[in-house]
């Protein structure tokens, strides 16, 4: 049995703990994200969808997800 060590991250300023070494992509699904409408920002630097399933995560990283608003 392995067990997988347990990291913090922060999400929209609230503390998260995820696997360490856990994807963006799987963060997101982790937390029920809608991917369509959402961007994310990795430390303050903004990361393309194409790349969320290889950037991972490490202890301390700051996400700040954002979701799209239509309006008119």
């Amino acid at each position: 049995m392995t067990t997988s060590t347990l990291i913090q991250v922060r999400v929209n300023d609230k503390s998260v703990e995820v696997p360490e070494g856990q994807s963006l992509s799987a963060l997101l699904t982790q937390l029920e994200m809608p991917v369509q409408a959402t961007a994310v920002a990795l430390n303050e630097d903004i990361v393309a969808r194409s790349e969320w399933e290889t950037t991972l995560l490490s202890a301390g990283d700051r996400i700040a997800l954002f979701q799209a608003i239509a309006g008119g």
